[in-house]
């Protein structure tokens, strides 16, 4: 399995705890089976044993690499994720999709219920993922053109996918690659009636001064990521991130390198603070996640709050 693959290499080189859990569906009161066989609790019971056993087996040949915790929950799968997250306080988040057809529908409902609202990163793995990822795609956004408020949350949410992006691609032994996508406000301009005083010539200006811009926020974000620590600098040194600038909507950019690129695994923030368009999911980041073809690590901004409740 790609994903435990990769939660045991995961734990190992960062010294933590992996808890391993599967979800079974809760079996309402009253079924039993035909001819006086078992009633509700009885088969719910011999339904996690049996897969408690499934779970031991398969954790079998790691045993020897760390300790691992196990559990089974009942219930719908996200909303039990989330729960044990919100109890326990776990970092991250790993797990194969639910669609079997990885082309034919990227997540299933539950996925995409689980990147909408789980507190901690997701990391989805794509099933037919090989030994190692190649190249890690880290999806940034500079544009210093939002509200302050915003401003400032966007800032923190491309630090968090940066230094996630730089620890998996440490991990894997990967190339790692940073891409911010741009729109011209210049040239969004040429259809509108009050943009007929600017001429081809002014256009085009503006449209290289707007580039030249994004070219220094970007510069200066990983100039900024250098400075942060010592450790984050060396790794940065040692990965030689590639940079990509790009001129275009993130919603068709991000996809396209990515397919260009083979990316094993995108990084990218999924949700920002309510009223703030771009990272949202069902907005930017939804729609590029259903285009693209390779793993996913999904990471919410610091302060964000799941509506899934704890049980009574």
């Amino acid at each position: 399995m790609p994903a435990l693959e990769r939660a045991v290499t995961l734990a190992r080189n960062n010294q933590a705890t992996l808890t391993v859990v599967d979800v079974i569906p809760r079996i309402p009161a009253g079924i039993s089976m035909p001819d006086g066989g078992p009633i509700s609790r009885d088969l719910q019971e011999a339904m996690a044993r049996e897969h408690e056993a499934s779970l031991v087996s398969l954790l079998e040949p790691y045993r020897d690499k760390l300790d691992i915790n196990l559990g089974v929950l009942m219930g719908t799968p996200f909303l039990e994720i989330v729960r044990t997250v919100l109890r326990n306080g776990y970092d991250l988040v790993i797990k194969c999709p639910e669609s079997p057809g990885w082309l034919d529908r990227f997540f299933s409902g539950d996925d995409m219920h689980l990147l909408r609202k789980c507190p901690c990163p997701v990391w989805l793995v794509k099933p037919q993922a090989g030994e190692t990822y190649r190249r890690i795609l880290a999806a940034v956004d500079v544009y210093d053109g939002y509200p302050e408020k915003e401003l400032e949350a966007r800032r923190r949410l491309n630090v968090q996918v940066l230094e996630m992006a730089v620890s998996v691609a440490i991990s894997e032994s990967a190339e790692l690659h940073v891409v911010h996508a741009w729109e011209s406000l210049s040239e969004m301009a040429r259809g509108l009636v009050f943009s007929s005083d600017l001429s081809s010539e002014k256009i085009v200006l503006n449209m290289e001064q707007e580039r030249w811009h994004q070219q220094e926020l970007l510069d200066q974000f990983m100039k900024s990521m250098r400075a942060r620590t010592t450790e984050l600098r060396d790794a940065l040194d040692y990965l030689g991130p590639a940079i990509h600038l790009l001129k275009g909507g993130a919603r068709r950019e991000i996809p396209a390198l990515a397919k260009s690129l083979a990316v094993d695994c995108i990084v990218m923030g999924t949700v920002a603070r309510t009223g703030i368009r771009g990272f949202i999911m069902g907005n930017t980041a939804e729609t590029i996640l259903e285009q693209i073809e390779c793993s996913v690590l999904a990471i919410k901004p610091d302060g964000f709050r799941t509506p899934v409740a704890l049980d009574e």
